[in-house]
């Protein structure tokens, strides 16, 4: 075999090397990109503005997390309405809050409000020890589509009064 061609032969085997090298690379950022993307969600997809919910409990857990991080309770007090006004709903009618003891399988379950990304909450004057298990709040937001227990809060008020902005996903997304 000629020198001249052998030579040849092995780098046009590097460079298929290299471009395949290069093409696995890319694919891999782009999963790796999407990844994030994907488990995130819009407001709407999740949560019914139009159906407000105010729970006062003890906090059991602050999860502080991306993309959301999540409030837990143990409610003792659920007070819910519909009709409330929102850019969905402009002209709804609020209805009274209509305020109970949980109970079936809503008692003694754990009660996530989903809140804002460890950022924006910082922003809001938030941290890792804003709340701590055993303190007992009462959380404004929207019920969960699938009417489970889990809820997007929009504002935390302690129990002296303190209210904190959640972060809630639902003004930022139509």
């Amino acid at each position: 075999m000629n020198p001249q061609a052998h030579a040849n032969s092995g780098s046009s085997r590097i460079r298929d090397v290299i471009k395949i090298g290069a093409l696995t690379s890319l694919a891999a950022a782009a999963v790796a990109v999407s990844l994030p993307l994907a488990a995130h969600h819009s407001f709407s997809a999740e949560f019914d503005a139009t159906k407000a919910i105010k729970a006062t409990g003890a906090v059991t857990k602050l999860d502080w997390q991306n993309p959301h991080g999540w409030l837990h309770l143990t409610v003792s007090e659920i007070c819910e309405r519909t009709g409330t006004r929102g850019p969905n709903a402009p002209n709804a009618v609020e209805q009274e809050w209509a305020c109970r003891s949980p109970a079936g399988d809503e008692k003694g379950a754990d009660w996530a409000f989903e809140i804002g990304s460890p950022n924006g909450l910082m922003r809001q004057g938030w941290t890792r020890n804003s709340l701590k298990a055993g303190d007992v709040v009462t959380v404004l937001g929207s019920r969960a589509r699938d009417g489970s227990t889990n809820s997007n809060a929009r504002s935390v008020t302690t129990a002296d009064g303190k209210s904190l902005f959640a972060g809630s996903s639902q003004d930022a997304t139509p």
